[in-house]
């Protein structure tokens, strides 16, 4: 196959820049705690400094994969398939979340909601970045808001945040990895000021697990 017919292949969302897939537990969010099928797609120019994959952003580092091949390996191992980045929206995720729905199977996506939102999911975890702001789709169709608390000013853009999202959302406070012991009394005290919002930790961190 050509370049020019993986990168149109790519542009129709029918193959994907993969960085990696594994089978694991939930560690964040609504979800924290269930078993889950993780796809991980390469590919993001929202560049946060914290990120603690920043080997996704660049989606050339990552072979285009047939989609079919995605979805076979995935539904070897469990009903719950969470796409994550990099930012997957990136790209078109109408084929490969069709692909899973035929197979039964329930769809996540973690994003930044910066890019129009593709796909049929079945739970949005919507995790705004300063950087680029999300569309204003993401946030009335977001399941949950995961706003990542770094230092004091991450409360305010949170609330701003909060405001956007639909009435049914669930909203959380997480602190950045490194900065947790620091952040993480502050978020338990705002959380009990403002009981509108929970508490997310990165489980999978504590658990040893990817």
């Amino acid at each position: 196959m050509t370049r020019e017919e993986i990168s149109a292949l790519v542009h129709k969302g029918e193959m994907l820049p993969l960085m990696e897939e594994f089978y694991t537990i939930q560690g964040e969010g609504f979800y924290k705690g269930t078993a889950a099928y993780f796809i991980r797609i390469g590919g993001c120019d929202v560049g946060c400094h914290w990120c603690d994959v920043k080997e996704s952003w660049n989606a050339d580092t990552h072979p285009p994969t047939a989609i079919t091949s995605i979805v076979d390996h995935a539904a070897q191992y469990s009903d719950t398939i969470v796409i994550t980045g990099g930012e997957p929206l990136t790209w078109n995720m109408g084929p490969i979340t069709a692909a899973l729905k035929a197979k039964g199977l329930k769809t996540h996506i973690e994003t930044s909601g910066a890019y129009e939102l593709s796909g049929e999911w079945d739970w949005i975890c919507l995790s705004p970045k300063k950087i680029k702001l999300p569309q204003e789709e993401v946030y009335d169709k977001a399941h949950e808001l995961k706003m990542i608390i770094y230092n004091q000013n991450d409360f305010k853009f949170a609330e701003e945040q909060a405001a956007k999202v639909n009435n049914n959302c669930i909203l959380y406070l997480q602190p950045e990895w490194s900065k947790r012991d620091k952040m993480i009394p502050e978020i338990v005290d705002y959380v009990m000021k403002n009981p509108k919002w929970k508490v997310s930790l990165q489980t999978h961190k504590y658990l040893n697990i990817p």
